[in-house]
C-alpha cells in the first residue's frame, strides 16, 4: 500500500476510535466531548505516521515521549477542584487515553488499538451502569 494512503488509513482509524471514545464523554456530559478526543487521537496519529517516514525510530520515540508530557497539561486542564471533591480526573485520563491510541494505530497495532478502544469506552460506562443500579434502591 502506498504509505501516504497507509497513512490516511491511519488517521481515518484515529478519528473514528478518538471520537467513540469522545462520543461517550461528551453524552456524559463533560466538557472534554467528542471533538477534543477526536482532534487528540488525530494528531497523535499524524504525527507519529509522518515521523516515522521522515526519521528514524529513535526520533519517532522521542516525539512520542514528549508527546505524552504536552498532552498531560491538556489533561490537567480538565481536571476541578471544588472544596474537598476533585471533578475531571477521568476525562483527563481519556484524553491521555486517546493520544496513546493515535501512537499506536500510527505504530500499525490496529487490532490492539480496537481492544484498547472497547476497554476504554467499557471503563467508561461503568459509571453510567453503577448510577443506574444506584437509582433502583433509592
Amino acid at each position: 500500500m502506498d504509505p501516504q494512503l497507509l497513512n490516511i488509513v491511519k488517521i481515518l482509524l484515529a478519528a473514528v476510535l478518538g471520537g467513540l471514545i469522545g462520543y461517550e464523554r461528551e453524552r456524559a456530559g463533560h466538557y472534554a466531548g467528542i471533538r477534543t478526543h477526536m482532534l487528540v487521537c488525530v494528531t497523535a496519529a499524524f504525527v507519529i505516521s509522518v515521523f516515522m517516514d521522515l526519521f528514524s525510530m529513535q526520533s519517532v520515540a522521542r516525539v512520542a515521549a514528549a508527546m505524552f508530557t504536552g498532552i498531560g497539561f491538556i489533561g490537567a486542564g480538565t481536571i476541578l477542584f471544588t472544596g474537598k471533591t476533585v471533578h475531571g480526573l477521568t476525562t483527563a485520563a481519556s484524553v491521555w487515553a486517546v493520544s496513546a491510541l493515535g501512537i499506536i494505530i500510527a505504530l500499525g497495532a490496529y487490532i490492539e488499538a480496537l481492544v484498547v478502544s472497547l476497554i476504554v469506552i467499557l471503563i467508561l460506562e461503568l459509571k453510567f451502569f453503577a448510577q443506574l443500579n444506584n437509582k433502583k434502591h433509592i
